[in-house]
């Protein structure tokens, strides 16, 4: 029976929409060893726990394998027959739901209901740290980790944390080398569906960013935001070395060098560099000019 259970896929995928699905999971609580319930009915397999012997039999299908219904398109087996029911929509293609604002079509109607959001502007999860607002609990949920530093999913390659999923599956392809997203104008290829659209308004000409200072327009957002600090000032990035600031990473990367040879002379130490470090032969001859000053006679 253990081999059965390893192999079997097992689904418990629901609607929160429907009677049988709604009722089983609400009457699931997860209890610690030393702090069981006697007035409920305990899982032998895991630390859930339920009101009545029907529906703990019915979650231990997931430990036992035993009469679970099955799809026969794909073999994922649900503990459900109302889930599998709608998993069985993945195949048919049926989407019995319909939003009659828009007309977008679902194949479950919690995820209609999460769509007419879209529509009302209703966001009823909110977080209590700083009050910004979503319409899927699953969204706050990924959000919250902003706050916590949470990042549980890591790359087997090179130990780099993701606080999403979609994160972890994009870096990975740096690994790999795939990149899935191909312009159909020109054959460059991405790895990620953000990139590639960002990439297709070269062709477009299409620049959906607009200052609303000037009115200059941009094709991607953070050439909007590099733009805006013209106006604003802002100076994010520093030198540690002297303390000037620039508007831009570039401008502080091609600043770097040159202070930190100048630093080196002036406490008499070899300054180590290579003239790729420098963008521009300007750069170069003015680091030459510092090693050339402070140099010992």
């Amino acid at each position: 029976m253990e081999g059965y259970i390893q192999n079997i896929k097992i689904c418990n995928e629901g609607d929160t929409t429907t009677i049988e699905a709604n009722a089983y999971r609400s009457q699931a609580k997860s209890e610690k060893p030393h702090d069981l319930d006697p007035t409920r009915h305990h899982c032998q397999h895991c630390d859930k726990s339920f009101t009545t012997s029907g529906y703990l039999k019915i979650h231990q299908r997931v430990h036992t394998g035993d009469n679970l219904p099955s799809c026969d398109q794909c073999g994922a087996a649900f503990t459900l027959q109302s889930n599998l029911k709608k998993h069985q929509r993945i195949h048919t293609e049926e989407k019995p739901y319909s939003c009659d604002q828009c007309g977008a079509a679902f194949t479950r109607q919690s995820t209609l209901k999460i769509h007419q959001r879209i529509h009302t502007g209703e966001k009823p999860y909110s977080c209590d740290q700083c009050g910004t607002a979503f319409t899927q609990q699953s969204t706050l949920k990924i959000h919250q980790r902003i706050h916590t530093g949470e990042k549980p999913y890591s790359c087997d390659q090179c130990g780099t944390t993701f606080s999403t999923s979609g994160h972890l599956k994009s870096h990975r392809r740096v690994h790999t080398g795939e990149k899935p997203y191909s312009c159909e104008q020109c054959g460059q290829t991405f790895t990620q569906s953000s990139s590639l659209k960002s990439h297709q308004r070269v062709h477009t000409g299409e620049k959906p960013y607009w200052c609303e200072q000037c009115g200059e327009t941009f094709s991607k957002s953070s050439s909007l935001k590099r733009h805006q600090r013209v106006h604003t000032g802002e100076k994010p990035y520093w030198c540690e070395q002297c303390g000037k600031t620039f508007s831009l990473s570039g401008h502080l990367k091609r600043h770097q060098p040159i202070v930190n040879i100048y630093y080196c002379c002036l406490q008499k130490r070899k300054p180590f560099f290579c003239i790729y470090t420098f963008v521009y032969p300007f750069f170069l001859e003015k680091a030459t000019f510092f090693i050339a000053k402070f140099q010992d006679p």
